[in-house]
């Protein structure tokens, strides 16, 4: 599976680059396809309802509703009816994309399989959704659409009698059938809302709402193509004849074609089949099973700090019955944590000033307990014999930190760098040990582990708890969001921040506070 994901996430990479550059990667729509998936369904829904204020659910005047909103109320209805096209259209594109850029990454394993497989009804839903819009528009797409639609359901043979032979000759589709496609056309889309909620159940801080600018350009760019391209209708629908030239909705019908091609049972094969294989993909994949954080009761005070930071909901707040003068005690699920380590990041006791014969924090990685992490960062940091001395502290998923070790500058790797804590970094520049701190990782907004970027900067600025202490120097600190194919442009950073650093004053020597 690996030599199938590679190809495509090179393509990703040099794609998304360009946005960085152009956009900057708090816009970059790539970081955002979830988001912009929430955000195209509510132009659809809103659109919607002003639609269904006009609409006839009838089978002879739904084709004149349209009509009257799409050319007498073009300059409302018009654009109304184009926005709900197009929004839909989109929806389609960033599901599509977003389901393979996961899966190029290897987002689909571990805690990450439960998003994956609820992702596939989605697919259904979102399909469905659109495909039965187009029979409420009643033209001669909407003809064909209905028509090779209930064949290919009446395939399966479990109806008493053939759903096509409401579409046989002119008068045959009647109004309470008519009506029971509005009411598909309805439900669908709540169904498809409510599984969207599934979908993110296991996510922690799960983004909704894109970037307010990249949600101004998306409905600014989805208005100039409603009114320069405006959506229309096909001739009205005539069950007395066959549509001979039809204008296809490749994102919802692609299908029909292939219907006509191959015939329902291949069409059955692929789309059924297709959606057990994507379900099946997790499964595909067996990677390293990494450390599962776990809890020392001794060191737990129930500060619920771990809780609010885990990015797939892995730790949760229970009532203590160990005697404990603290009434919470975190707990942890081994099949949801992925090992990033964010937690200890957050951890008030995770703390390397403690001076207890055997220290440790309240939540921690077993192969990287408190004291063996400062071990680490002493021991990478003591080697330093040229000045300024830097220190880099990066996560397993960005560039390769080992190519830039010299006599100048140490590297500490860890899961994620949201695991160095601000107490950690306070004490890398304590007793005159380090004269610069690095800290980088993934591409900035596309953090593997979702929030280990965010997190970080936040505790440095003081926004989140545990903040860092105003006596750590920020201009002897540079974030250097790189990513995992751009060691290159990591070592010119490293390089240039390492002489800005010459030209500041000597760092005090501050002893150890405890």
């Amino acid at each position: 599976m690996d030599h199938l994901r590679a190809p495509i996430w090179r393509a990703f990479l040099g794609v998304e680059e360009a946005m960085d550059r152009i956009v900057g990667p708090a816009w970059n729509p790539f970081y955002h396809l979830g988001s912009l998936g929430y955000f195209f369904y509510w132009i659809v829904a809103g659109t919607g309802l002003y639609l269904y204020v006009f609409f006839d659910t009838s089978a002879v005047s739904a084709f004149e509703a349209i009509e009257y909103l799409t050319h007498t109320q073009w300059y409302l209805g018009g654009v109304m009816r184009s926005l709900h096209r197009y929004g839909s259209d989109a929806m389609v594109v960033v599901m599509m994309i977003h389901m393979t850029r996961e899966f190029a990454k290897g987002r689909y394993t571990g805690a990450r399989w439960f998003a994956w497989f609820t992702g596939i009804p989605l697919i259904w839903f979102v399909l469905t959704s659109g495909i039965t819009g187009y029979w409420l528009v009643w033209d001669q797409m909407a003809q064909y659409v209905a028509i090779a639609s209930m064949e290919w359901l009446d395939s399966l043979g479990i109806f008493s009698e053939a759903i096509a032979n409401n579409f046989l000759t002119r008068g045959s589709l009647s109004d309470r059938f008519f009506t029971l496609l509005i009411f598909i056309h309805i439900f669908a889309p709540l169904t498809l809302l409510f599984i969207m909620w599934i979908h993110l159940l296991r996510i922690s801080h799960a983004e909704t709402n894109p970037p307010k600018g990249l949600a101004i350009g998306a409905f600014a760019m989805l208005t100039v193509l409603s009114l320069v391209k405006p959506a229309v209708s096909h001739p009205m629908a005539d069950l007395g004849l066959v549509a001979r030239e039809l204008h296809m909705d490749w994102f919802y019908l692609a299908f029909y074609p292939l219907y006509d091609e191959w015939g329902a049972a291949a069409l059955w094969a692929l789309t059924v089949g297709g959606s057990i294989l994507l379900s099946l993909v997790p499964l595909t994949k067996r990677p390293p099973v990494p450390p599962k954080a776990v809890i020392d009761p001794p060191n737990c005070n129930g500060c619920t700090r771990c809780f609010a930071d885990c990015p797939f909901g892995a730790v949760t707040m229970a009532s203590r019955t160990d005697g404990s003068r603290f009434s919470k005690i975190a707990v942890v699920d081994p099949s949801l944590c992925t090992g990033c380590g964010i937690c200890f990041g957050a951890c008030p006791t995770g703390s390397p000033y403690r001076s207890d014969e055997a220290p440790e924090a309240g939540i921690y990685l077993p192969d990287l307990p408190l004291t063996v992490l400062r071990e680490r960062l002493t021991g990478a940091v003591s080697g330093l014999d040229q000045s300024p001395r830097v220190l880099v502290v990066g996560c397993e998923r960005g560039a390769d930190l080992a190519a830039l070790k010299s006599g100048g500058i140490a590297v500490l790797t860890l899961p994620c760098v949201g695991m160095i804590s601000p107490s950690f970094i306070d004490f890398a520049f304590n007793r005159g040990r380090i004269d610069g701190l690095v800290l980088t990782g993934c591409r900035e907004g596309d953090c593997f582990h979702r929030l280990g970027i965010l997190w970080t900067e936040q505790r440095i600025t003081g926004e989140r708890p545990p903040e860092l202490r105003a006596r750590v120097p920020r201009e002897r600190m540079l974030l250097s969001w790189i990513g995992s194919p751009g060691g290159e442009n990591l070592l010119d950073d490293v390089v240039d921040f390492r002489d800005r650093l010459k030209v500041l004053p000597p760092l005090s020597r501050r002893g150890d506070a405890r």
